[in-house]
């Protein structure tokens, strides 16, 4: 660890000078996971939850949110994202739907934060949608999987 880069030597919160940084070519894939009751996602997977699709909505949230990262996290850089991609699949064993969501660009910095919060929101999205029938759903393991590029290089989480 070096040190935290968004707080200065007196406490202070600021921005990170991406100037001087080298455009590279990075990405960064997050996951998280929605548990549910087995009638819950057999609800979601018939399409019979009343707000409608749940599983398109979440993917559409997670794209979103993706692109609205530097709105909702201070200190985040906006970023002009080439590519998001948001999956969403079901996981007997949890019972419920697992999230994966990858964030890529060409830029000064990376995308942890959008991948991380394309991830979250869809999750969310997942929640609000099926909540009236399953309130104890639970929202966890929201993590970042991957990233690639910059001058730090490539981390894989570890299983």
């Amino acid at each position: 660890m070096t040190g935290l880069t968004h707080i200065g030597a007196s406490g202070e919160a600021h921005m990170v000078d991406v100037g001087d940084k080298a455009e590279t070519s990075r990405s960064a894939t997050a996951e998280g996971y929605v548990r549910m009751l087995p009638a819950t996602l057999a609800l979601i997977r018939e399409g019979n939850a009343k707000k409608g699709d749940v599983i398109g909505t979440a993917r559409l949230a997670g794209i979103m949110a993706a692109k609205k990262t530097s709105d909702l996290i201070p200190l985040c850089h906006p970023l002009m994202l080439t590519k998001v991609v948001v999956d969403i699949t079901e996981d007997e064993q949890l019972p419920g739907l697992r999230v994966t969501a990858t964030a890529k660009l060409t830029g000064k910095t990376g995308v942890e934060m959008e991948a991380l919060t394309a991830a979250s929101v869809a999750c969310l999205t997942i929640y609000d949608m099926a909540k009236a029938v399953d309130r104890v759903m639970e929202i966890g393991g929201i993590r970042l999987l991957e990233k690639t590029g910059g001058k730090s290089g490539t981390y894989r989480a570890e299983d």
